[in-house]
């Protein structure tokens, strides 16, 4: 893609956590943002702990350096954070890692370079093909699934707003802390990891509907699911159909993001607009950068 890289002095660093030192991490952290050099950082991988740095971050050292963040499921809580704390918008998108894939990457290379590499709006259409196998294991032994059909739309309207969310067990744990955004003229992106099963999703996303800000939300996207979750359409549909709080909003379902293959890049505290029809709904991503 024509980028120089470089990595992090602690990157290759293990704990029995499958991690490193909070020290390690925020010293990683605060270099690449210091760095007039580096024009976007790269998480290397997702993992369970990132909330842990968030009380030892200088959020003066990002505001004053805005540059591109991208990552994806624990990752959420810092891409979330940044935005709460410095108005910076982050990138929920591959790691370094995915990057990795031998095969079937050209629709998540797509939606990486439409997020970061231009400002123009962009529309987010399925892919035809996805996958939940574990690639890095062995490259050239892919199980594709056809995405038969649209969007699954399971409530009709139009939206538009500040797009927020990414992993919702991850998303929650911000809540009740200082590194929470707000959800006025919001739009939650949302989706979960197995081994999450209907119940999790049903009582994690109950949790964010009893903030007290929630009426203030503007619609609802869903990523897709892992097989091994075993969340039906019809699961999904009776889980949104249960909470009176989602009566009025539209809420999308099935779009590629989260813990499944490819993936798209969208903005945490950009804006997108979501029209929700029977048949053909659809979702732009407007703004997608910090100016």
């Amino acid at each position: 893609m024509g980028l120089k890289i470089v990595f992090s002095q602690h990157s290759e660093e293990s704990n029995e956590l499958l991690s490193s030192s909070v020290k390690s991490r925020v010293e990683d952290l605060h270099a690449a943002f210091a760095d007039a050099q580096i024009k976007a950082i790269l998480t290397v991988i997702g993992g369970f702990n990132s909330n842990q740095l968030l009380q030892y971050i200088n959020w003066d050292l990002i505001k004053k350096n805005p540059k591109i963040f991208c990552g994806f499921s624990d990752i959420t809580a810092l891409n979330n954070a940044i935005f709460a704390k410095t108005g910076l918008v982050t990138y929920s998108g591959p790691h370094y890692s995915t990057f990795g894939q031998k095969l079937y990457f050209d629709y998540t290379l797509e939606y990486f370079r439409k997020c970061l590499f231009s400002s123009v709006p962009f529309d987010i259409l399925p892919s035809e093909n996805w996958s939940d196998d574990v690639w890095y294991q062995d490259q050239n032994d892919r199980n594709l699934v056809a995405n038969k059909g649209w969007l699954l739309t399971i409530n009709k309207g139009e939206a538009e707003g500040t797009v927020l969310g990414a992993n919702l067990g991850t998303f929650n744990l911000l809540q009740g802390t200082e590194f929470m955004p707000q959800f006025e003229g919001t739009i939650l992106f949302l989706e979960e990891c197995a081994p999450a099963k209907a119940w999790d999703f049903d009582r994690e996303l109950q949790s964010l509907i009893h903030r007290s800000d929630f009426g203030q939300v503007k619609g609802l996207v869903f990523g897709r699911f892992q097989k091994t979750s075993k969340i039906t359409n019809r699961q999904l549909i009776d889980i949104v159909k249960t909470k009176k709080e989602l009566n009025n909003l539209p809420v999308i379902a099935n779009v590629d993001f989260g813990h499944t293959d490819p993936k798209i890049t969208f903005p945490i505290g950009g804006t997108a607009k979501i029209i929700a029809h029977s048949n053909n709904s659809k979702i732009e991503i407007l703004k997608h950068g910090s100016n």
